[in-house]
């Protein structure tokens, strides 16, 4: 589900814009994997408990405390997203009529199970969850290419020796050893590994978020507050933005401007969505990256810590004919109507927030109100390109935030999405309804700040 939303383009033309359909908020990864030294080199940064917490809001799982490899098995199906295989069961301890079968069959579709026995009942050791994990995360090939005296290198950093007793295979000691060495097995769990202990929850919720981390799907961020270089790595993210363009989605949210059913939408790329902890995250749209730069150094400033994802946004709105030819750029075009207005549409972009604590996002209001809102012409004080009503939002409720609707229209990857007055959802999914019968529209509630909501009721500051 899609969680971010706005547009804005020029403040003077999107204050002039009519009102009358109020839906529309006018105008305006992971670090790369280390050798074993590095902590938690290749993949989520946090406390195991975080890591459940992400597992649990994105995909509904609740570990076990003594979890088997069957759970675990379970687990990574359901993260890797794998529908039904469609081949013959080879499993000789297993039937189709148990739970484990389905994601078992899935697992073994794809190269990750490799025996024709599951041992789902077994307890779930350090080892057992590693080989998986090296199979899920997509780094076997790496393991198998590890010759025997590397093998011995690598193990011999986890306290291991091989082949030692002879308990551990050649491909279970390339996998452990690629493991390490990619930091897919963090370091924390890395000293004195013993693969015949048991996993448990948190070993194998730390594995689950290390497998999507490394095939990109845990939390998306681009940098955190506390870089050396962030406002380098913000900058030239940006600069390689482009505006928009979805024909599977355009034609029928152009055609609601057209017949005034809004007054805007934004475009946004699935790709860059950030999959944060809602209770500890918000999301601040703007238009001019300088903004930006300045807001994220004031927010050092306030002492306040944060990851950032940087998504890009393409804002749609109607150009008035009485507003004069319009300026056109790579990051803004305005496409002719034959009534002699357009519709115009510019480059944006959305800054989403994780925050180190809850506490942390509860004092954005407040900053945000005392150095990034305009309250009168040439006020000092504030930080560049600050607007009359900044747009933020949480997808959880907050002190002096008021509730507002975001309606979403997904497409090839992509969506289109209006926010509204919660009593005006219904009618605007009705509307589209009527340009496109099949259009699916998902209305949903967040809370956004009180200027921005102000201006939704047709305030203008």
């Amino acid at each position: 589900m899609p969680h971010r939303f706005t547009f804005r383009t020029r403040t003077l033309l999107a204050l002039s814009v009519s009102l009358a359909f109020s839906g529309l908020s006018l105008p305006s990864g992971f670090p790369s994997a280390q050798p074993a030294s590095a902590a938690l080199a290749a993949g989520p940064a946090e406390t195991p408990a975080a890591i459940e917490a992400f597992l649990q809001d994105r995909y509904g799982l609740s570990l076990p405390a003594a979890p088997t490899k069957g759970d675990f098995i379970a687990e990574t199906a359901e993260i890797l997203e794998l529908g039904d295989a469609a081949i013959a069961g080879p499993f000789t301890d297993v039937s189709v009529s148990d739970a484990v079968y389905r994601p078992a069959l899935a697992l073994y579709s794809q190269g990750i199970l490799t025996s024709d026995t599951v041992g789902a009942a077994a307890p779930l050791t350090r080892g057992t969850a590693v080989y998986l994990a090296v199979k899920a995360a997509g780094l076997k090939e790496l393991a198998y290419t590890y010759p025997q005296e590397k093998v011995q290198a690598s193990l011999s950093r986890l306290g291991l020796a091989y082949p030692g007793d002879g308990r551990l295979t050649l491909q279970a000691a390339q996998e452990l050893a690629a493991a390490a060495d990619s930091g897919l097995l963090p370091e924390a769990y890395a000293a004195s590994f013993d693969p015949w202990a048991p996993a448990g929850k948190a070993f194998a919720a730390v594995l689950l978020g290390q497998i999507l981390s490394v095939r990109g799907e845990y939390k998306h961020y681009l940098t955190t507050t506390g870089d050396s270089e962030v406002y380098s790595k913000l900058l030239q993210a940006y600069r390689t933005q482009v505006l928009i363009e979805v024909p599977a989605l355009q034609p029928a949210v152009d055609q609601a401007l057209k017949e005034g059913l809004i007054t805007g939408y934004n475009l946004k790329d699935e790709r860059y969505a950030p999959h944060f902890d809602k209770s500890r995250s918000l999301t601040y749209g703007h238009s001019d990256i300088a903004h930006a730069v300045q807001l994220i150094g004031l927010l050092r400033s306030e002492g306040l810590q944060a990851k950032i994802q940087l998504e890009p946004k393409t804002s749609a709105f109607l150009y008035l004919k009485e507003w004069g030819e319009p300026e056109t750029s790579p990051d803004y075009k305005v496409v002719p109507l034959e009534n002699g207005n357009g519709i115009a549409y510019a480059r944006e972009y959305d800054l989403s927030f994780e925050f180190d604590t809850a506490e942390q996002k509860e004092k954005f209001n407040g900053i945000i109100s005392a150095y990034a809102k305009k309250n009168s012409e040439d006020q000092p004080g504030l930080i560049t390109g600050s607007w009359w009503q900044p747009l933020y939002y949480s997808l959880t409720e907050l002190p002096e935030y008021k509730l507002i609707a975001n309606n979403v229209i997904q497409g090839d990857g992509y969506y289109a999405q209006t926010f509204t007055l919660v009593d005006q959802a219904q009618a605007f999914a009705d509307g589209i309804k009527k340009i496109k019968p099949d259009a699916g529209v998902d209305s949903y509630t967040f809370w956004v700040d009180e200027p921005f909501y102000n201006y939704l009721l047709g305030g203008f500051k």
